[in-house]
Protein backbone atom coordinates (compact mmCIF):
# COMPACT_ATOMS: atom_id res chain seq x y z
CA UNK A 1 0.00 0.00 0.00
CA UNK A 2 1.05 3.52 -0.60
CA UNK A 3 2.33 5.56 1.93
CA UNK A 4 0.67 8.56 2.83
CA UNK A 5 3.79 10.66 3.03
CA UNK A 6 4.26 14.24 0.96
CA UNK A 7 7.39 14.47 -1.16
CA UNK A 8 10.70 15.13 0.94
CA UNK A 9 11.13 18.40 -1.77
CA UNK A 10 7.93 19.63 -0.05
CA UNK A 11 8.75 18.37 3.15
CA UNK A 12 12.15 20.74 3.02
CA UNK A 13 11.07 23.50 1.91
CA UNK A 14 7.63 23.54 5.02
CA UNK A 15 10.73 23.01 7.01
CA UNK A 16 12.81 25.61 5.76
CA UNK A 17 9.62 28.45 5.32
CA UNK A 18 8.65 27.44 9.15
CA UNK A 19 12.01 28.25 10.61
CA UNK A 20 12.19 31.10 8.55
CA UNK A 21 9.05 32.33 8.50
CA UNK A 22 9.58 33.46 5.26
CA UNK A 23 9.29 32.23 1.60
CA UNK A 24 12.03 34.29 0.53
CA UNK A 25 14.80 33.19 3.10
CA UNK A 26 13.72 29.54 2.52
CA UNK A 27 14.26 29.85 -1.10
CA UNK A 28 17.91 31.51 -0.31
CA UNK A 29 18.66 28.28 1.89
CA UNK A 30 17.38 25.78 -0.03
CA UNK A 31 19.12 27.35 -3.68
CA UNK A 32 15.44 27.89 -5.08
CA UNK A 33 13.27 30.41 -6.68
CA UNK A 34 10.33 32.13 -4.30
CA UNK A 35 8.05 30.45 -6.72
CA UNK A 36 9.24 26.86 -7.13
CA UNK A 37 9.15 27.13 -2.64
CA UNK A 38 5.10 28.73 -3.09
CA UNK A 39 4.50 26.17 -5.19
CA UNK A 40 5.65 23.55 -2.81
CA UNK A 41 3.97 24.36 0.20
CA UNK A 42 1.01 24.81 -1.79
CA UNK A 43 0.75 21.42 -3.31
CA UNK A 44 1.57 20.60 0.46
CA UNK A 45 -1.08 22.11 2.15
CA UNK A 46 -3.44 20.65 -1.09
CA UNK A 47 -2.07 17.61 0.14
CA UNK A 48 -2.62 17.38 4.00
CA UNK A 49 -5.67 19.73 3.32
CA UNK A 50 -5.01 22.11 6.42
CA UNK A 51 -4.11 25.93 6.00
CA UNK A 52 -0.17 25.34 7.02
CA UNK A 53 0.54 29.54 6.60
CA UNK A 54 -1.46 32.32 7.21
CA UNK A 55 -0.38 36.15 5.59
CA UNK A 56 0.40 39.10 8.12
CA UNK A 57 1.98 42.56 6.90
CA UNK A 58 5.18 41.44 7.47
CA UNK A 59 5.18 38.01 5.23
CA UNK A 60 3.63 34.75 6.65
CA UNK A 61 3.33 33.07 9.82
CA UNK A 62 2.50 29.39 11.12
CA UNK A 63 -0.69 28.26 11.50
CA UNK A 64 -1.73 26.69 14.84
CA UNK A 65 -1.76 23.48 12.88
CA UNK A 66 1.37 24.94 10.83
CA UNK A 67 3.14 24.89 14.32
CA UNK A 68 2.57 21.58 15.10
CA UNK A 69 3.28 19.94 12.13
CA UNK A 70 6.14 21.74 11.72
CA UNK A 71 7.82 20.18 15.03
CA UNK A 72 6.73 16.71 14.10
CA UNK A 73 8.54 17.36 10.23
CA UNK A 74 11.62 19.16 11.72
CA UNK A 75 11.99 15.55 14.04
CA UNK A 76 11.56 13.28 11.58
CA UNK A 77 14.04 15.48 8.94
CA UNK A 78 16.68 15.52 11.44
CA UNK A 79 16.14 11.94 12.30
CA UNK A 80 16.51 11.03 8.52
CA UNK A 81 19.53 12.77 7.77
CA UNK A 82 20.93 11.06 10.76
CA UNK A 83 20.34 7.82 9.83
CA UNK A 84 21.89 8.73 6.15
CA UNK A 85 25.19 10.14 7.98
CA UNK A 86 24.99 6.97 9.93
CA UNK A 87 25.26 4.38 6.57
CA UNK A 88 27.81 7.11 4.87
CA UNK A 89 30.20 7.34 7.80
CA UNK A 90 30.22 2.87 8.11
CA UNK A 91 32.92 1.69 5.74
CA UNK A 92 33.69 -1.82 5.83
CA UNK A 93 34.06 -3.69 9.12
CA UNK A 94 33.13 -0.21 10.93
CA UNK A 95 30.36 -0.22 13.59
CA UNK A 96 29.57 2.77 15.61
CA UNK A 97 27.36 3.36 18.42
CA UNK A 98 25.01 6.31 19.09
CA UNK A 99 25.19 7.19 22.54
CA UNK A 100 23.36 9.44 24.98
CA UNK A 101 25.27 11.58 28.12
CA UNK A 102 24.41 13.85 30.67
CA UNK A 103 26.50 16.91 29.28
CA UNK A 104 29.25 17.07 31.67
CA UNK A 105 30.30 13.78 32.37
CA UNK A 106 30.60 13.40 28.71
CA UNK A 107 32.66 16.27 28.19
CA UNK A 108 34.75 16.02 31.43
CA UNK A 109 35.29 12.03 32.10
CA UNK A 110 34.26 10.57 29.01
CA UNK A 111 35.45 12.83 25.94
CA UNK A 112 39.30 12.58 27.38
CA UNK A 113 39.23 8.83 27.13
CA UNK A 114 37.79 7.93 23.74
CA UNK A 115 41.26 8.58 22.33
CA UNK A 116 42.21 5.51 24.13
CA UNK A 117 38.92 4.01 23.30
CA UNK A 118 39.27 4.28 19.09
CA UNK A 119 43.30 3.04 20.07
CA UNK A 120 42.00 -0.08 21.65
CA UNK A 121 38.88 -0.63 19.23
CA UNK A 122 39.81 1.18 16.06
CA UNK A 123 36.63 -0.14 14.23
CA UNK A 124 34.29 1.25 16.83
CA UNK A 125 33.00 4.98 15.85
CA UNK A 126 31.16 6.69 19.08
CA UNK A 127 28.26 9.20 17.98
CA UNK A 128 27.63 11.33 21.40
CA UNK A 129 24.55 13.50 21.62
CA UNK A 130 23.63 15.26 25.63
CA UNK A 131 20.58 14.19 27.19
CA UNK A 132 19.88 14.48 31.14
CA UNK A 133 16.54 12.61 31.46
CA UNK A 134 15.20 9.45 30.95
CA UNK A 135 13.27 8.52 27.29
CA UNK A 136 11.99 6.17 24.99
CA UNK A 137 14.74 4.85 23.10
CA UNK A 138 12.19 3.39 20.65
CA UNK A 139 11.78 7.14 19.63
CA UNK A 140 15.44 8.03 19.35
CA UNK A 141 18.96 6.84 17.23
CA UNK A 142 20.35 5.90 20.64
CA UNK A 143 22.32 2.62 21.10
CA UNK A 144 22.33 3.12 24.74
CA UNK A 145 22.76 6.05 27.52
CA UNK A 146 25.20 7.42 30.43
CA UNK A 147 22.78 8.08 32.65
CA UNK A 148 23.18 9.99 36.22
CA UNK A 149 20.23 9.17 38.95
CA UNK A 150 19.33 7.49 41.88
CA UNK A 151 18.78 3.25 41.64
CA UNK A 152 15.10 4.26 41.82
CA UNK A 153 15.00 6.26 39.16
CA UNK A 154 16.87 4.02 37.21
CA UNK A 155 14.66 1.05 37.76
CA UNK A 156 11.89 3.21 36.86
CA UNK A 157 13.24 3.34 33.12
CA UNK A 158 11.12 0.99 31.20
CA UNK A 159 11.97 -1.41 28.86
CA UNK A 160 16.15 -1.49 29.86
CA UNK A 161 18.85 -2.36 31.72
CA UNK A 162 21.38 -1.31 33.60
CA UNK A 163 24.54 -1.54 34.31
CA UNK A 164 26.16 0.94 37.54
CA UNK A 165 29.58 2.27 36.55
CA UNK A 166 30.49 4.67 39.05
CA UNK A 167 29.31 6.54 42.65
CA UNK A 168 28.82 10.29 42.86
CA UNK A 169 30.79 11.82 45.53
CA UNK A 170 29.68 15.34 45.87
CA UNK A 171 31.57 17.83 47.86
CA UNK A 172 31.60 21.88 48.47
CA UNK A 173 34.65 23.14 46.25
CA UNK A 174 35.60 27.04 45.66
CA UNK A 175 38.76 28.88 44.23
CA UNK A 176 41.46 28.98 46.97
CA UNK A 177 40.95 32.62 47.61
CA UNK A 178 37.81 31.63 49.96
CA UNK A 179 40.12 29.96 52.11
CA UNK A 180 41.65 32.92 53.24
CA UNK A 181 45.04 30.99 54.21
CA UNK A 182 42.83 28.59 56.12
CA UNK A 183 43.11 23.94 55.38
CA UNK A 184 38.86 23.59 55.21
CA UNK A 185 35.97 25.67 56.10
CA UNK A 186 33.19 24.62 58.35
CA UNK A 187 29.39 24.47 57.41
CA UNK A 188 29.38 27.57 59.32
CA UNK A 189 31.65 29.53 57.90
CA UNK A 190 30.55 28.11 54.30
CA UNK A 191 26.87 29.57 55.28
CA UNK A 192 27.87 32.72 55.29
CA UNK A 193 29.45 32.78 51.69
CA UNK A 194 28.07 33.94 48.45
CA UNK A 195 26.68 29.87 46.83
CA UNK A 196 26.87 28.67 43.82
CA UNK A 197 23.27 26.70 42.71
CA UNK A 198 23.00 23.87 40.77
CA UNK A 199 19.30 24.38 38.32
CA UNK A 200 19.05 20.80 37.58
CA UNK A 201 19.60 20.05 41.40
CA UNK A 202 17.87 23.34 43.26
CA UNK A 203 17.49 21.77 47.16
CA UNK A 204 20.96 20.30 47.01
CA UNK A 205 22.71 23.63 49.17
CA UNK A 206 19.85 22.84 51.30
CA UNK A 207 20.30 19.09 52.09
CA UNK A 208 23.87 19.44 52.40
CA UNK A 209 23.75 22.70 55.46
CA UNK A 210 20.54 20.39 57.41
CA UNK A 211 22.62 16.85 57.19
CA UNK A 212 25.30 19.05 58.89
CA UNK A 213 22.82 20.44 61.29
CA UNK A 214 23.38 24.06 59.99
CA UNK A 215 20.70 26.41 60.04
CA UNK A 216 20.50 28.95 57.15
CA UNK A 217 18.55 31.17 54.80
CA UNK A 218 20.92 31.64 52.43
CA UNK A 219 20.73 27.68 51.28
CA UNK A 220 18.72 28.82 48.38
CA UNK A 221 19.94 32.12 47.19
CA UNK A 222 22.80 32.97 44.53
CA UNK A 223 23.99 32.50 41.26
CA UNK A 224 21.78 29.85 39.21
CA UNK A 225 23.94 27.56 36.55
CA UNK A 226 22.16 24.84 34.34
CA UNK A 227 25.12 22.36 33.74
CA UNK A 228 28.30 21.54 36.66
CA UNK A 229 30.48 22.66 33.96
CA UNK A 230 29.28 26.11 34.33
CA UNK A 231 28.94 25.88 38.06
CA UNK A 232 32.64 24.44 38.10
CA UNK A 233 33.53 27.66 36.14
CA UNK A 234 31.93 30.28 38.02
CA UNK A 235 33.68 28.67 41.02
CA UNK A 236 37.11 28.78 39.69
CA UNK A 237 36.27 32.37 39.00
CA UNK A 238 35.77 33.15 42.35
CA UNK A 239 31.92 33.86 42.52
CA UNK A 240 31.69 31.50 45.15
CA UNK A 241 31.80 28.08 46.39
CA UNK A 242 30.31 24.90 44.51
CA UNK A 243 28.45 21.81 45.19
CA UNK A 244 29.94 19.40 42.57
CA UNK A 245 30.89 15.71 41.88
CA UNK A 246 34.34 15.29 42.53
CA UNK A 247 35.20 13.50 39.69
CA UNK A 248 33.90 16.05 37.22
CA UNK A 249 36.48 18.94 38.43
CA UNK A 250 39.39 16.58 39.10
CA UNK A 251 41.34 18.78 36.48
CA UNK A 252 40.50 21.80 38.42
CA UNK A 253 41.76 20.57 41.61
CA UNK A 254 44.83 18.77 40.23
CA UNK A 255 45.39 22.47 38.72
CA UNK A 256 44.78 23.95 42.33
CA UNK A 257 42.28 25.90 40.60
CA UNK A 258 39.63 24.92 42.79
CA UNK A 259 39.80 23.54 46.00
CA UNK A 260 37.63 21.11 48.23
CA UNK A 261 36.84 24.00 50.71
CA UNK A 262 35.07 20.72 53.20
CA UNK A 263 35.61 16.81 53.35
CA UNK A 264 31.78 16.24 54.28
CA UNK A 265 30.15 15.02 51.07
CA UNK A 266 26.64 15.58 50.16
CA UNK A 267 24.64 12.34 51.31
CA UNK A 268 23.36 10.69 47.94
CA UNK A 269 22.65 7.69 46.54
CA UNK A 270 23.02 9.34 42.77
CA UNK A 271 25.74 6.87 40.67
CA UNK A 272 26.56 6.85 37.09
CA UNK A 273 25.12 4.50 34.91
CA UNK A 274 25.43 2.69 31.49
CA UNK A 275 21.84 2.33 30.14
CA UNK A 276 20.73 0.17 27.17
CA UNK A 277 17.54 -0.71 25.58
CA UNK A 278 16.37 -4.97 26.54
CA UNK A 279 16.85 -6.81 23.09
CA UNK A 280 19.02 -4.16 21.38
CA UNK A 281 19.65 -3.90 18.03
CA UNK A 282 23.02 -3.61 18.41
CA UNK A 283 25.01 -5.93 20.63
CA UNK A 284 28.23 -5.96 19.52
CA UNK A 285 28.97 -2.09 19.61
CA UNK A 286 27.28 -1.86 22.90
CA UNK A 287 29.13 -5.05 24.28
CA UNK A 288 32.33 -3.47 23.30
CA UNK A 289 31.88 -0.35 24.85
CA UNK A 290 30.27 -1.19 28.18
CA UNK A 291 33.45 -3.38 28.77
CA UNK A 292 36.08 -0.62 27.87
CA UNK A 293 34.24 1.47 29.67
CA UNK A 294 34.14 -0.62 32.93
CA UNK A 295 37.97 -0.87 32.12
CA UNK A 296 38.14 2.68 32.07
CA UNK A 297 36.10 2.71 35.38
CA UNK A 298 38.06 0.61 37.42
CA UNK A 299 41.55 2.23 36.52
CA UNK A 300 40.10 5.63 37.32
CA UNK A 301 38.95 4.56 40.30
Amino acid sequence: MRRKIPSLQALACFDAAARHQSYTRAAQELALTQGAVSRQLTALEDFVGVALFKRTRHGVALTERGRDYAAQVALRLQALEQDTLDVMSTQGRESRLHLAAVPTFATRWLIPRLPKLKSQHPELTVHLETRTRPFMFADTPFDAALFAGTPEQVSQWAGTQAVKLLDEVVLPVCAPSLLQGAASLSPEAIAKLPLLQQSTRPDAWRQWFEAQGVATALALSGARFELFSMTAAAAVCGMGLALVPRLLVTTELARGELVVACEQPLASQRAYYFVQPEGTDNPSANHTFLAWLLQAVQTSA
